[in-house]
């Protein structure tokens, strides 16, 4: 089967899935919060209320599209991988759909999530006001603008030290300008998406160089990891993208630098501190000169890291984006019928999340206990039909 071929070499599949990443990028835009003016142009604030209008005031309508676009989202991403197996897409070809994709949504609205204001204002009470973000919250300073949009203001610095180093100075670069600090926030984003598909690939390129590509497209297409990680803009993608470059320097055997990324990452979120021991093992298996069985040590990778989801989800509540934990690792062992599968299911179980939100426009009763419910039956079956397909493979 072939892939018609188009305008200079791209593929009509890679066409047709940047057009449809430009259909999210528009309906971002629905969920800017009604606190919030991005411009005050004129010609610009009237689009952003129309697409306000369908987000907040056409709720079922807006829901739909959502459902609608998580479908689509699945049906592209199958097809990359089908295509992928089966040798038709080249790397270059899925590095250009890769790169064009983040660079348009790296302008989007953060469609899921408000995170990144938190980020913003975090680095903010350094370099504006002068103070400690781990002393001081937002509702300390009461007559900032950001408040108006704001979530979780009643909260001190929840993260470590490494990611303040890292947007102290993007909040400096952003002279308290909001939509400029915005977008160096979503870039420094979309550079830890960037490092974490390559990382994936050239770490598969070294133990199984026959499935690099095919790593690469699970993670890089995956319909989750995009929308939060280039969309709704969370860091912990940047906590994985200096976990897996380091995993990947130390296959290396550059272990300094190894230690220093994989500290930069513990630094930003804590949870890959779970990783630490594992490598200490390959380590050992190193210094003793025996053979290395990666599949075993990246699917225990996979396990640790569901652990760290599970701790997560039990201090707070279960959130889509943890799944970023686990889902870089599962592309390592891509050529396992468990983990596509476990890629498009978890993918959906991630993103069907937001339909409650989206179509009433609260988190209230009795929809955490319905999420919960869900979560839980769905990603059971989940793990008990991978760990299936894993046995019967065997």
């Amino acid at each position: 089967m072939k892939v018609i071929s188009t305008l200079k070499g791209l593929p009509f599949l890679s066409l047709a899935y940047l057009f449809f990443i430009l259909g999210i990028f528009f309906f971002s835009f629905t969920q800017v919060d009604l606190g919030l003016t991005l411009t005050r142009a004129s010609i610009f604030t009237d689009i952003q209320r129309a697409f306000q209008s369908i987000g907040y005031f056409q709720r079922p309508l807006s829901a739909g599209l959502f459902v609608t676009g998580i479908l689509l989202f699945t049906l592209f991403y199958t097809l990359f991988i089908k295509y992928v197996k089966e040798g038709i897409l080249s790397r270059r070809i899925l590095w250009t759909t890769i790169i064009i994709s983040t660079l348009i949504l790296t302008f989007s609205y953060n469609l899921l999530s408000h995170d990144i204001f938190n980020y913003i204002f975090d680095a903010k009470i350094v370099t504006y006001y002068g103070e400690n973000p781990y002393e001081h919250k937002a509702l300390d300073y009461p007559s900032d603008p950001m408040l108006s949009f704001m979530h979780w203001t009643h909260r001190t610095y929840p993260y470590g030290p490494v990611w303040l180093g890292l947007t102290v100075p993007i909040s400096f670069l952003g002279l308290h300008y909001f939509l400029p600090t915005f977008f160096l926030f979503k870039i420094l984003m979309a550079l830890g998406f960037l490092l974490t598909a390559y990382s994936i690939e050239k770490i598969l390129m070294i133990t199984h160089k026959k499935y690099a590509l095919l790593g690469l497209t699970l993670f890089a297409f995956n319909p989750l990891i995009i929308m939060e990680s280039l969309v709704s803009a969370h860091n912990d993608i940047v906590m994985m993208a200096f976990a897996l470059y380091g995993i990947l320097l130390f296959i290396q055997n550059k272990h300094t630098l190894s230690f220093f990324a994989l500290l930069f990452s513990i630094g930003i979120k804590y949870a890959t501190g779970f990783l630490a021991p594992l490598l200490a093992v390959i380590f050992f298996f190193k210094r003793k000169k025996i053979a290395i069985p990666w599949d075993p040590i990246f699917e225990v990778f996979v396990v640790t890291m569901i652990c760290a989801v599970i701790a997560a989800s039990l201090r707070t509540n279960f959130q889509p984006w943890y799944l970023l934990y686990v889902l870089p690792f599962l592309a390592l062992v891509s050529h396992r019928s468990y983990a596509k599968i476990s890629f498009i299911l978890l993918s959906l179980l991630g993103l069907l999340n937001y339909v409650p939100y989206l179509y009433t426009g609260n988190w209230d009763p009795p929809i955490p206990y319905f999420l919960l419910l869900f979560n839980s039956i769905v990603g059971f079956g989940i793990l008990v039909s991978s760990l299936f397909l894993r046995l019967v493979k065997k």
